[in-house]
Formats: C-alpha cells, structure tokens, sequence
C-alpha cells in the first residue's frame, strides 16, 4: 500500500491556485478535463515531491474543481494538509502579503496554521530545529480557527 493524494474541491480554481501554487509554492503536476462529467483536477506537489519520478510516486494534492457552481461547507471537519518548509518565517511573510490571514502564526518558530480560500486548514512546520522567535511572529494572536 501507499500513500496517493489528498482530494480538496475547491469553489474558484484560480483564487485556489493562486494560494496553493503562487503563494504557498507547490508545482503543478498534471492537469485533467473531463467534459463529459463537468470538472477539472489539478494535481500539486512540494516542490522537493514533484522532482521524482512516475515510479517513484509522491504525495499529491488533488484539486477538484465542479464546473457548476456548488457551496462547499466544512473545510474544518476534514482536519488539515501539512508541509514542512525550510525558513517558517518565510513562508508565513509570503502568504501574508499575498493577503493569506496567519490564523496561527509561527510564535514558536516551528508551526503555523492559515486557510486555502475554500477554509482548508494548512499547518506549515518547520524544518529541522526550530527558528528563533522573532517580531511579528512572537506577538502576533491567534485568528479565527484553523
């Protein structure tokens, strides 16, 4: 057995990539149509995942985007994707200029939480030992829910 993707739908495949590929940094694998039954999935990767090959499989997040319009609720009962990142800081700085609201900000230097658009909670760690605590991380609160 092993590991294959995670599904997410998603309302507005752009804004979704936007957060996913543009911000948050996965490559995008592959991409499929299907005409007949009215959706699109995009496959992402971490960037490190996405260089191996067909035979050697990474984890993949798919994302199912519905042609026609649909209300998706819940995005906290499904849990969280998680990441490890090289510079925490970094990363949290990025999402947030992209307009990403740190729910949780890395005060500890090594574990922060925001949501995708569609209320996917995402928990970026730290890898390796933690990073120092710095400003604004370690006054930053806590937002909404993750």
């Amino acid at each position: 057995m092993r590991y294959l993707h995670t599904m997410v739908r998603v309302a507005d495949l752009d804004a979704a990539l936007h957060f996913y590929r543009d911000l948050l940094g996965l490559s995008e694998v592959r991409r499929t149509e299907h005409e007949a039954g009215r959706f699109t999935l995009v496959f992402l990767a971490a960037p490190a995942d996405a260089q191996r090959s067909a035979a050697d499989h990474a984890p993949e997040l798919e994302l199912t985007w519905n042609w026609d319009p649909e209300t998706y609720e819940g995005g906290r009962n499904f849990g969280h994707l998680a990441y490890k990142v090289t510079d925490i800081h970094a990363a949290c700085q990025r999402l947030m200029d992209g307009g990403v609201v740190i729910n949780r900000p890395p005060r500890d230097g090594r574990m922060a939480f925001v949501r995708s658009p569609d209320g996917i909670s995402i928990e970026l760690l730290q890898e390796g030992a933690p990073l120092t605590p710095v400003e604004p991380w370690l006054s930053m609160p806590n937002t909404g829910a993750w």
